[in-house]
This record gives C-alpha cells, sequence and structure tokens, in this order.
C-alpha cells in the first residue's frame, strides 16, 4: 500500500488501514504487514530507525509500531520515514500509530493494540505515560472508548495467550467495543515466522462470527521485523 497523504496524515487514515486489514490473510505478516513490534522505547531491541529500515527493505506495504505504553518510538519513526520518503525512488511503506496498553478483562490481564489514532489526543493521555494503569483506567472498556475517542481502532492481542480461554475472551470483547483480534499471531517464535497452526482457524472463525477485523504482527522484541524473538 503506497499513499499520496504526507507521512504524519497518514499516521491516522483509519479508512486505509482498514482497507489494508480487509486484504490481509494468515500468510500477509511479516513480508506484507505488520501491525505488532516494539522498538527500545518499550521493550524492544531495534531503534525506531532501524525499524523503518528494516520495513524498507523487506517491502513492507504498512506497519505499526505497537510500543508499550508509549509513542515517543512512533513520533522517531515518522519524521525518520518522512525524511526516506525524499530520499527514496521507490514508495516508503505506510505507517499507522500503534500502541499496546495493558488491561483487564473478564478480571484477566490483557493487552490492548491501538491503531489509527491522533497520538496528541488527551484520552490517551494515561496510557502514554509508560506505566501500566490502576482502577478503572485498566478496565478494558475504559481503554478501548479512550482509543475510539482518539479516533482510532481497538484490537485484542494474541486472543490465545492468556490465563482464559479466547472463546470467553472474545465474545467479552466484542461486548466492550473491540474493532478486532490479532487473528495472525505466533504463539512460539518459529523460523521463519509463521501464524500458529494450532490457533489461527479458530482466531478467524470467531473474526468471523462477531464481525471483527482480523489482524497480523510478529510482535517483534529483538532484532530483526521477521522474528518475534
Amino acid at each position: 500500500m503506497t499513499s499520496t497523504l504526507s507521512v504524519a496524515t497518514a499516521a491516522q487514515d483509519v479508512q486505509a488501514l482498514k482497507g489494508a486489514w480487509r486484504s490481509i490473510t494468515p500468510t500477509s505478516c511479516p513480508l506484507h504487514y505488520n501491525f505488532h513490534m516494539h522498538s527500545v522505547f518499550s521493550d524492544g531491541q531495534l531503534t525506531p530507525e532501524q525499524i523503518v529500515d528494516q520495513a524498507i527493505a523487506i517491502g513492507l506495504s504498512g506497519f505499526a509500531i505497537t510500543d508499550h505504553h508509549t509513542v515517543n518510538g512512533f513520533w522517531q519513526a515518522q519524521a525518520y520515514l518522512a525524511e526516506q520518503q525524499k530520499s527514496q525512488t521507490q514508495p516508503v511503506p505506510q505507517l499507522w500509530t500503534g500502541i499496546e496498553i495493558n488491561g483487564v478483562l473478564l478480571d484477566t490481564g490483557v493487552h490492548i493494540l491501538g491503531y489509527g489514532f491522533d497520538p496528541d489526543h488527551p484520552d490517551l493521555e494515561p496510557y502514554r505515560q509508560r506505566e501500566i494503569q490502576q482502577g478503572d483506567r485498566a478496565a478494558a472498556q475504559t481503554i478501548v472508548a479512550a482509543i475510539h475517542q482518539a479516533g482510532g481502532l481497538a484490537v485484542l492481542a494474541h486472543p490465545a495467550r492468556y490465563r482464559r480461554p479466547a472463546q470467553d475472551l472474545v465474545p467479552a470483547a466484542v461486548e466492550q467495543g473491540f474493532d478486532g483480534i490479532e487473528a495472525y499471531y505466533a504463539y512460539s517464535n518459529p523460523n521463519p515466522w509463521r501464524s500458529s497452526d494450532k490457533h489461527t482457524a479458530a482466531m478467524q472463525t470467531m473474526g468471523e462470527q462477531y464481525n471483527l477485523w482480523l489482524t497480523c504482527g510478529t510482535d517483534t522484541h529483538g532484532c530483526n521485523l521477521l522474528r518475534r524473538l
């Protein structure tokens, strides 16, 4: 995917994001789209510039940096991507805003991914402080509402990785306003990366049943966007 919008404007283009998600299949990640990765601004090993360089080298169409409780990595990546856009002869990937927020759903700790939101929106201020929130601010419904108020979309990360089964959590997520689930995810650390054979079909079925967007991501914490660790 390429965009005629500026890098800054494209980061909040939710309609383009939905278009990308509409095209996603189990094999879209990690070579075409990647919507889950971490930089040195949370618990990753890559700088935002290194992430952008790898995204360009891989030939990604679109991606999002989803650091925990901060968008600082996004800002740095966005500035660097804008520079690359001026110097590259080929189109650069589209970068969307992203964040990963710890929340509570059905008394279970979960991770909530936000995309395409206004990174300066005041409703997200508590979740940009590099700290896990407690009490009402940790409620999944509250976090989802904040992402929506900021113009973004909320996705339940790796639904099959929690204490409670996805069969319980996904319907609850629907009731609380989630827009999608991370259906295509590697629950181990395969090389090459591939969506989990064990869980993908079930996630697709639930996503279709509840009319959810199905997203994908490597959840990279190491030095290679083609791997998780």
